[in-house]
């Protein structure tokens, strides 16, 4: 039996010696890791809450197939640096700006989940002419309440307690009650790989720090200025998703004009994870093709 390593413990540098699957860049004193794929277009996928690249386990080698394809992990989460930071939006922004500079990406399609699609909302309307189209995924953005788990973390002291508990049953319960459907798809194996980085010291805190801001769902303005720009832009969401309910899609496609809504049915907040063969080939589809979402 390994031994058991607890939460929030482990060097950033050392752990990710032994478990980063890609490699890093230096963006002005702050660690990006990211993984990369494929060759063509670029097409960069941003992670939501809670997770990291490996959200994109089983999308990113379908799309890399057809593009070059980057998965990175957001200041405080994964493998990236942890220190603390003055998080939200323009933070997350600034990151992807200097992220596709320092890797010489004039444009590229974002691909965002739950508060990662936020970051490309946020993103588009400063960058519009980095951006060629969006695929936005359960997606942050619109006024809503943070789910009752969040909520419960915020209050003083309690996420200290809930996410500082030793063992697998917090971490397990978050995964089961707002972001995975399906039970069963919360195999050991899927768990040990989802909460891995949660073990580098540091994590706890910048989850709770970024809970904390509430700006998850502080984007309304922003929804309405992109839906006057003319970007193709795909809504994927699970309907029984409970981190951003569908009735959030609905509202933010009819801001987002000429945009298209997919909804995966007996789905949650994550249905390109749970349902990646639909997933990947709508992408596939919408990124290949030419002009507005068909």
């Amino acid at each position: 039996m390994k031994p058991y390593i607890p939460w929030n413990s482990q060097p950033l540098n050392e752990w990710a010696k032994t478990y980063a699957a890609g490699k890093s860049v230096d963006l002005d004193g702050r660690s990006t890791h990211y993984v990369e794929r494929g060759a063509g277009e670029p097409v960069i996928l941003i992670h939501g809450f809670f997770y990291d690249w490996y959200t994109w386990h089983n999308n990113i080698d379908a799309l890399s197939a057809k593009f070059k394809v980057y998965a990175l992990d957001l200041w405080g989460f994964g493998y990236s640096t942890r220190e603390p930071l003055d998080y939200g939006y323009p933070l997350y922004a600034e990151q992807l700006l200097k992220f596709m500079d320092a890797l010489g990406i004039p444009q590229a399609s974002l691909v965002g989940h739950s508060f990662g699609g936020g970051v490309g909302i946020f993103f588009t309307v400063r960058h519009r002419e980095r951006v060629k189209k969006i695929i936005l995924v359960c997606s942050g953005g619109m006024p809503h309440s943070l789910p009752l788990l969040g909520r419960i973390a915020n209050l003083p002291g309690v996420g200290e307690l809930m996410y500082g508990l030793q063992g697998k049953f917090m971490r397990r319960m978050s995964l089961k009650t707002t972001w995975i459907h399906e039970p069963a798809h919360i195999t050991d194996d899927y768990f040990e790989n989802v909460t891995r980085f949660h073990k580098v010291k540091g994590t706890t805190e910048a989850m709770l720090s970024i809970l904390r801001k509430k700006f998850f769902h502080t984007l309304l303005d922003d929804v309405r200025a992109l839906g006057q720009m003319d970007v193709p832009i795909l809504l994927v969401w699970g309907r029984h998703s409970k981190a951003v309910p569908l009735q959030r899609g609905e509202e933010m496609q009819r801001l987002l004009k000429g945009s298209r809504l997919e909804i995966f049915e007996q789905m949650g907040h994550c249905p390109h994870d749970e349902r990646p063969e639909r997933f990947n080939q709508l992408a596939l589809d919408f990124l290949s093709s030419a002009g507005p979402a068909p």
